[in-house]
């Protein structure tokens, strides 16, 4: 059998809900997590009685102590399938994606969270839907759905990405739990914000999905044909070393403008570059949650 890795995630806040899990709820009950001692009279459990503080507290009161749960939640993975995302030197972003997702799945399932998949392109795109379910097999349904994606064909007129992640997010806004935006974000990301900001009761992560073809110009002085993966429209260029520069310029820029927009929403974004480190992702939520 293949080996799925897996990452933790902890997050920073706290979920309501009933189900058993593994992350921090507000409810109280008969979880580990103290949250505060009260009288007998108000909560009559007798198991929860504290002798040490009631002794402590000097007034008579017998006091018990209280917990809150830990509970389950959903996650969502949220995926990018346009064109672009389908481009890579070695592995398409899809399917790196994809590799994320098969851990997501494993990792959730053994959280006892339910996850499941949203994708769009220039619109949402519903046959890729996968319901969230607290399944051992939804990780690699997922994983399976990403790899067999076809990019949807490019045209000039299609409508843009965001306006397609608008329509896929309206079945996100309000709830909460845990919310992957996996994405190159090779569109304008002008209204992105007021987007995020419907999602804020949820938890959200930006995958920045790039390829290492993206980031680095080719080396040697050449002629290198490019084109579009969005629109299809093709041109050459005389690589110098003036234009590497202007490229990788480009490049830094966009990832400061991307982390900034995300910075400013609470929300540091992981990049995900030519291949998924389950460890990274681990580390990514121990800093997060610090």
């Amino acid at each position: 059998m293949e080996r799925i890795d897996e990452f933790h995630y902890q997050l920073p806040r706290r979920f309501a809900g009933w189900r058993p899990g593994a992350q921090r709820g507000l409810s109280q009950g008969s979880g580990q997590e103290f949250a505060a001692h009260r009288r007998l009279f108000d909560h009559p459990d007798p198991r929860r009685i504290d002798l040490r503080a009631s002794v402590r507290e000097g007034r008579g009161d017998w006091l018990v102590r209280l917990h809150r749960l830990r509970v389950a939640i959903p996650v969502h993975l949220v995926v990018d399938v346009s064109a672009s995302m389908h481009f890579g030197a070695e592995r398409r972003k899809l399917d790196v994606v994809a590799d994320l997702a098969e851990a997501l799945g494993y990792s959730a399932f053994r959280t006892g969270d339910a996850v499941g998949l949203l994708a769009f392109d220039h619109g949402a795109r519903d046959d890729l839907f996968v319901p969230a379910r607290h399944s051992r097999g939804n990780g690699s349904l997922m994983a399976r759905t990403l790899r067999d994606c076809r990019a949807a064909r490019a045209t000039a007129t299609q409508g843009s990405a965001l306006a397609g992640l608008r329509r896929t997010a309206e079945r996100l806004v309000g709830r909460g739990g845990l919310v992957f935006l996996a994405s190159d974000f090779h569109w304008p990301v002008d209204a992105l914000g007021e987007l995020l900001d419907q999602l804020v009761p949820a938890c959200v992560v930006p995958l920045v999905v790039w390829d290492p073809a993206e980031t680095e110009p080719p080396q040697g002085r050449a002629l290198v044909a490019l084109s579009d993966a969005e629109t299809g429209v093709r041109r050459s260029l005389w690589m110098r070393e003036s234009l590497r520069t202007r490229w990788r310029a480009a490049v830094a820029a966009r990832r400061a403008e991307l982390k900034t927009l995300f910075d400013a929403h609470g929300m540091p974004p992981f990049d995900l570059h030519g291949r998924f480190d389950a460890e990274a992702l681990t580390r990514y939520f121990l800093e997060s949650a610090a």
